[in-house]
């Protein structure tokens, strides 16, 4: 990552506003490597995130579902499922018992177009930490949402 203003404290009131921007910025950055990782297969992060969702739930869920397991809570991921349908990558279908419950699943080429996308680029930049640094990054985030 490229030297940024969160390095010098002197530019912020108190840690806690450091930490906060820092966590937003770097989130940005990684969301903004993800996208740039993906162009080449035209699905943002988000449609990358439901397929595997649907890829590993092996089966039709809920849309409700879908929603309830995404990294990002978004707002419009009926619309992103929709454009995931356009492209032929997944299928829907209604409930026979209630007809307002609709269920998605990934379909072959949805299977396919995952095997073909290597996300190597995107974890190799957690290569600048060690395992030690790893482990207490990962409990202090989950500290933080307790």
């Amino acid at each position: 990552m490229e030297t940024s203003i969160f390095e010098n404290s002197s530019n912020f009131p108190n840690e806690s506003t450091r930490a906060l921007l820092n966590l937003k910025y770097t989130a940005n950055w990684l969301e903004k490597l993800g996208n740039e990782l993906l162009k080449p297969f035209d699905i943002s992060i988000q449609q990358y995130n439901i397929l595997r969702i649907l890829r590993g739930a092996k089966k039709a869920i809920k849309i409700n579902e879908v929603r309830e397991r995404m990294i990002e809570n978004s707002p419009n991921a009926t619309r992103l499922m929709d454009k995931l349908c356009e492209k032929g990558l997944i299928e829907r279908e209604r409930s026979e018992n209630d007809r307002r419950v609709v269920f998605v699943k990934i379909n072959q080429k949805g299977l396919n177009l995952l095997d073909q996308i290597s996300i190597e680029e995107y974890v190799k930049v957690m290569n600048n930490l060690n395992e030690r640094e790893l482990k207490k990054l990962n409990e202090l985030l989950v500290k933080l949402i307790k």
